[in-house]
């Protein structure tokens, strides 16, 4: 109790508060940097597992075999005139046997859905649409006369603002168990089907045993829920009517960073967290999830600005809620292409509405939070997001002006403050540069070396020119979030699939 009490009277109020915050920054920042490297560990564990399993899979069997389950790939797309055509071409082209395209119109205002119309001979049908999830009304539903285009549909429905809104009318009229969202402007692989179903094939097992001479069933599957994969920038790469030829680093800086984010934390972070079962969303881009928990959840939620891990929130609280297990899981191959934004404009929207897209749903589900019922989304998922991502930029805010304090009123501990951030400054190198090189060793999507070093270097620079750009913004999107200030979405400018050569706007978040 005295050296609590001579704590609190000891120097003035300002010393008392700077002492007890640099106790606290130091315990939060080791126990970030430990985080990091127990996840790094986990990560090359799970990535190595992956190759292993996977080394003598032969997915000619799920390709040819009457048996494989039904998906349906839904695409919202608004004003898509541009590249319409060439991305549902890209769409109609997957290496799997039974699937159907449905491309929802979400109000558009240009010539998209009269370009759909004519290049894929569509006329309207009459169709059975019940509404199980909230979305903006259906106006038309469109199929092809042309048998080439029989798993195309297009829905043409009022705009809802969203692309939740749009993903649950896709959902509503959907004919199998499980569906994969997208964006109508990203690149998927021709496998992608094949590779994000496979998870769900696996899993879904049951579990024979032999007690007493008696044969037992027991069902002790965790069921899957929800798989994702590796998302990348297709900027500066070469695309040929929506097909990726050609793989390179985006050659803009702020693509480029965005290039070297997405590979850490999908492949050092997403990955480490599917070794215990705590991966914390399915990326908006490329996600296929199990549509009877998907519906049974609610869906998407349109008022939602972080939707995607909104939704693998409400699944997993009602699998809890039900007594069942399940599992989300990641495979670490690169599935989507997706476009970057090159403009500062454009970048710091996205980035601010998922900031207060994190802020929402931590608020919404609080009761998540610490909870034990909750298992892992609650003692892992919740707590980590909440500490090390929500409130990192306010710790991070409050630090600099603290160390400014010091600096005016020279109290600061020059070698120590000198050592204390060539550590964490060198940490950080290390551990972008240790994920793009796991990513180029395992799966060589660049051709050659020289690229993947080219990225590295962008690790040196990022603390001084990337990073502050993503604390400003989300403290953007926070503020944004706390005063109920409208989100504009602004106009989702593409740059164009089949001419990636050309210098024009890239999309909006």
């Amino acid at each position: 109790m005295k050296v609590i009490t001579d704590f609190f009277t000891r120097g003035n109020f300002f010393e008392t508060i700077g002492i007890f915050y640099q106790y606290v920054v130091f315990i939060y920042g080791t126990s970030l940097l430990m985080i990091y490297g127990v996840l790094a560990i986990m990560s090359l564990t799970s990535i190595i597992r992956y190759m292993k399993k996977n080394a003598s899979v032969d997915y000619n069997i799920i390709v040819e075999s009457p048996l494989a389950p039904g998906i349906s790939v839904i695409a919202p797309a608004f004003n898509e005139g541009v590249t319409i055509i060439s991305n549902v071409r890209s769409l109609l082209t997957f290496n799997y046997p039974k699937f159907e395209v449905i491309i929802i119109n979400d109000g558009s205002t240009d010539d998209t859905l009269e370009k759909l119309i004519t290049e894929f001979e569509m006329v309207e049908v009459e169709y059975a649409y019940r509404e199980k999830l909230n979305c903006k009304p259906v106006k038309r539903i469109f199929r092809s006369t042309n048998p080439a285009y029989d798993k195309l549909s297009v829905v043409d429905k009022v705009n809802g603002k969203s692309k939740a809104d749009a993903s649950n009318a896709g959902i509503n009229i959907s004919a199998f168990d499980y569906y994969l969202c997208t964006d109508v402007d990203c690149i998927l692989d021709k496998d992608t089907l094949i590779k994000l179903i496979k998870p769900f094939m696996d899993e879904e097992t049951t579990i024979t045993k032999e007690v007493n001479g008696d044969v037992l069933i027991e069902d002790d599957y965790k069921r899957v829920i929800a798989s994702g994969a590796t998302l990348r920038m297709v900027n500066s790469c070469d695309v040929d009517e929506g097909l990726l030829i050609r793989a390179r680093p985006p050659r803009r800086f702020l693509p480029r960073f965005q290039e070297m984010e997405y590979i850490r934390a999908y492949c050092l972070g997403k990955m480490g967290w599917d070794l215990i079962n705590a991966v914390p969303n399915v990326s908006g881009g490329l996600g296929m999830f199990d549509k009877e928990i998907s519906v049974k959840a609610g869906g998407y939620d349109s008022q939602s600005f972080g939707e995607d891990m909104d939704l693998i929130t409400r699944m997993g609280a009602y699998m809890t809620d039900n007594n069942k297990k399940y599992s989300v899981k990641y495979v670490p191959v690169t599935l989507c292409w997706t476009e970057g934004p090159a403009t500062l404009k454009v970048f710091g929207r996205q980035r601010s509405r998922w900031a207060r897209g994190l802020a929402q749903i931590m608020s919404i589900h609080r009761k998540i939070l610490f909870n034990p019922r909750y298992g892992r989304m609650g003692l892992i998922v919740f707590p980590y997001h909440f500490l090390y991502e929500l409130l990192a930029p306010i710790i991070e805010f409050l630090g600099i002006l603290f160390y400014i304090y010091l600096i005016l009123t020279n109290q600061i501990n020059w070698p120590y403050a000198i050592i204390l951030i060539i550590f964490v400054y060198t940490y950080s190198v290390m551990i972008t540069t240790l994920a793009l090189l796991w990513d180029q060793i395992t799966f060589k999507y660049y051709k050659t070396w020289g690229e993947t070093i080219g990225l590295c270097l962008m690790a040196f620079i990022e603390p001084f020119v990337y990073h502050p750009l993503i604390v400003f913004f989300a403290l953007k999107g926070y503020y944004n979030f706390v005063t109920g200030r409208k989100h504009v979405w602004g106009n989702m400018q593409r740059q164009g699939l089949g001419a990636q050569k050309k210098k024009t706007p890239a999309k909006a978040g």
